[in-house]
């Protein structure tokens, strides 16, 4: 398979550092015209509304189903 060119200096003599800066000129560039990058999800063990308690049953036998899972 032929190695195909990315990029190509026509004219001039860059230097590395300049090189390096044009790639991250372009790839910044790149990177924003696609959008900002999608959130991770977050695990549902980490949802701080699990550390809150679900109200109590109220009547008869409450007792017994509160001690049921919900």
């Amino acid at each position: 398979m032929p190695e195909q060119r990315f990029l190509q200096v026509v004219r001039g003599d860059p230097t590395p550092e300049e090189i390096a800066a044009l790639v991250a000129v372009l790839t910044a560039r790149a990177r924003a015209a696609t959008g900002p990058a999608p959130r991770p999800r977050r695990s549902a063990w980490s949802d701080p509304s699990r550390r809150l308690r679900r109200p109590l049953p109220h009547g008869p036998g409450a007792w017994r189903t509160s001690a049921l899972p919900g």
